[in-house]
């Protein structure tokens, strides 16, 4: 499970797991028209990386869209940077946003409102070591403490 991705950049390139060798990765899946999870996600990877101190510069912040149809790379850039300049959208055809949810085992359907739609998605922060090993999936509901504590103790296993 999670063993990678190949997904295209809001960055302009396309990327592997592999590019962020060396950095902490936080993968998160989600849709810019989210009204209350992914923001509040995104706030918190902010918010931990500020709690980090120096070492938040080696946390790659990662925004999988589930919803590629809405969420242009346009659309993506302009919502993740809002966040965090450094933080990257990833985006891929519908097949490959289904290939890259069923690698990470992610729940998301498109759901029906009036005219238009919601999408109902997994709400977790998978994790990564600086070696790419994934380490820990965080629930949306935790502490931000303990988004900072392991992340911390991540990014101590490799000096």
């Amino acid at each position: 499970m999670g063993k990678g991705f190949a997904l295209n950049g809001t960055d302009g390139q396309a990327h592997t797991l592999a590019d962020f060798k060396g950095k902490v990765v936080m993968v998160f899946f989600g849709f810019t028209q989210c009204p209350d999870v992914c923001p509040t996600a995104l706030i918190r990877a902010v918010e931990v990386k500020q709690k980090l101190g120096e070492r938040g510069k080696n946390l790659q912040v990662l925004f999988v869209t589930v919803d590629p149809e809405r969420d242009t790379p346009e659309v993506l850039s302009a919502y993740v940077t809002a966040f965090d300049p450094s933080f990257i959208g990833l985006y891929g055809s519908p097949d490959q946003t289904r290939a890259t949810a069923k690698e990470y085992k992610v729940y998301y359907s498109k759901i029906p409102t009036g005219s238009s739609y919601t999408m109902d998605h997994t709400a977790l922060s998978y994790v990564y070591d600086a070696e790419g090993k994934l380490r820990v999936a965080l629930r949306h509901n935790q502490p931000i403490d303990d988004f900072v504590n392991d992340i911390g103790a991540i990014m101590d296993l490799h000096g």
